[in-house]
């Protein structure tokens, strides 16, 4: 009679002979690495931090929470948080759009998908709003498109610049024609902004596409980015589905769009505060 287990390799040394470590993958702890998408190499997570998210090899700039953007770039202390407290509602009674929305919070901690305030950077007074790229991706829904106008409407009041962090997928199609009115609604706070002085300096991050690109996202009176983002509407593969032809190497990247006058210049992220503080300093008005 055969008897269960008869076949069985022994698991381990207690229980006979040791398994072969011949083929065996190493064991590396969670977290201790992570592998970079630009050169595929393996980053200690720790020299990832210090580095502020960005590769060290090759530059490749990894996506970062707006609070962990907030620290690298305001004063310590001096970032007032604006309307903290808003979130979405389901206006459609789109299917499974509070699943989405409480998944969303559960991973960031964060009611939506873009932060706003007043803060200083370099000593230089302030209204910065920073889009969250774990929340939906980013996307524009009412509260994020009415965030952003409140955000520019307080700096009318206050008299101050706007500095602006974008990124995007685009409108958020659970709330349909709500999120598509947002691009008119901020694009016109932009606009009220600019007509009383007010400086608007736009910092792209990969992605930046969609209704955020095609509104306040290249509104801006500077537009900076980081290296190799994805600036757009129309995302290179769809656009080659439409045209049928296979679009020049680096379309809508940064560098492309440098080249081709969308945007001002590109900053590396451990620049960027000092370059903004420079700007900021540059434009300040007189007694302020």
């Amino acid at each position: 009679m055969i008897q269960k287990g008869l076949f069985k390799k022994n698991r381990n040394i207690l229980e006979g002979t040791a398994p072969s470590q011949k083929n065996a993958a190493p064991q590396v702890p969670d977290r201790l690495y992570t592998s970079c998408p630009g050169c595929k190499g393996m980053i200690f997570s720790e020299e990832l931090a210090e580095n502020q998210q960005v590769c060290p090899r090759c530059g490749h700039h990894f996506r970062i929470d707006p609070r962990r953007r907030i620290a690298l770039l305001c004063d310590e202390g001096s970032f007032e948080e604006w309307d903290k407290g808003m979130t979405s509602s389901n206006p459609l009674g789109f299917p499974g759009y509070e699943n989405k929305q409480k998944s969303a919070f559960l991973q960031t901690r964060e009611n939506e998908g873009v932060v706003t305030g007043r803060c200083r950077i370099g000593g230089e007074d302030c209204v910065l709003f920073v889009m969250n790229p774990f929340f939906m991706m980013g996307s524009m829904g009412s509260v994020v498109g009415e965030k952003i106008t409140r955000a520019f409407e307080r700096a009318m009041e206050l008299e101050l610049p706007v500095v602006g962090y974008t990124v995007s997928g685009g409108a958020r199609m659970q709330e349909g024609m709500l999120s598509l009115t947002q691009m008119a609604k901020t694009s016109g706070a932009v606009k009220l902004h600019s007509d009383q002085g007010g400086l608007y300096i736009v910092v792209l991050t990969d992605p930046t596409t969609g209704g955020v690109t095609a509104s306040f996202g290249m509104a801006g009176d500077i537009i900076l980015s980081e290296p190799k983002a994805l600036v757009g509407f129309a995302g290179p593969r769809v656009i080659e589905q439409t045209i049928r032809q296979k679009l020049p190497a680096g379309f809508q990247r940064a560098e492309f769009l440098v080249e081709k006058g969308f945007v001002d210049g590109i900053v590396p992220r451990p620049q960027q505060k000092e370059r903004l503080a420079l700007l900021l300093s540059l434009h300040r008005k007189e007694g302020r």
